[in-house]
């Protein structure tokens, strides 16, 4: 067990973090037969590649050109923070009317939050939150069209970006896989990032809602700056300091 070579060893410490969402030291440690002082260095050099974040006590993988989580495990993780970040993120609507909703489990957890019994048409490239908000009372849904990626069940491509581009809508719900100071606002695929460019650019307001764990973390496609978004809205996971280092780049920032 422990003749492996570092590379050897990183590149299992990652398909492990894939595989289950997060690693824990102390198991990395006894699955690899090395000391966890060992399994710690190598998450170091995995960070330093951008490949997975450290966390207290282990780390969990960062989501790149070659790896993105589906809708269906992202179902799973982090709920009850994602459910308090859609709930205040519906708030945000004002008198919006018409709005968008990305793809991603949060911005499906907003559209389910967003007040009934009054009209509002929805735009989105999300299958799921089309069917979720197809039979509400008042509202209009409009999906854009294009071809459907199977991991999320979103549309995307030129014809996605050319329906939204006739658009101008109030309010935009943005999601992302990564979110810096530096990079701005990140997403693994290129073709994601365009519709997600597009959104931003036809919306008067930009929201962003994700949880803690996307704060820092960097993808591949930079589709909007920070000083582009209206609000950011996350929760108390995130600390405070770091939350005023956001708003000092334009935006309001709210945890809950």
């Amino acid at each position: 067990m422990g003749t492996r070579t570092a590379e050897e060893r990183q590149r299992e410490i990652v398909r492990a973090a894939r595989a289950a969402g997060s690693v824990d030291v102390t198991a990395l440690a006894a699955q690899l037969g090395v000391a966890r002082e060992t399994v710690r260095r190598d998450l170091r050099a995995l960070e330093d590649h951008g490949l997975i974040r450290r966390t207290h006590g282990g780390a969990y993988p960062v989501e790149s050109a070659g790896f993105e989580t589906t809708l269906a495990f992202r179902a799973t993780s982090h709920v009850p923070e994602k459910r308090r970040i859609a709930t205040a993120a519906a708030e945000l609507l004002g008198d919006a009317e018409t709005v968008f909703v990305d793809e991603g489990f949060t911005p499906q957890l907003i559209a389910e939050a967003l007040p009934r019994g009054r009209p509002l048409t929805v735009v989105t490239a999300s299958l799921p939150v089309a069917g979720a908000l197809a039979e509400a009372d008042g509202f209009s849904v409009l999906l854009l069209g294009g071809r459907v990626r199977s991991g999320t069940l979103a549309t995307v491509d030129h014809w996605t970006t050319k329906m939204l581009a006739g658009f101008v809508v109030d309010l935009a719900y943005i999601g992302a896989n990564g979110i810096s100071r530096e990079h701005g606002l990140t997403t693994p695929d290129p073709a994601v990032g365009e519709v997600k460019a597009q959104a931003v650019r036809a919306a008067r307001r930009t929201v962003f809602a994700g949880v803690h764990t996307k704060f820092g973390a960097v993808s591949f496609c930079r589709f909007a700056e920070i000083g582009a978004l209206e609000a950011i809205v996350t929760s108390t996971l995130l600390p405070a300091a770091e939350a005023h280092r956001y708003s000092l780049l334009g935006p309001q920032v709210i945890r809950v």
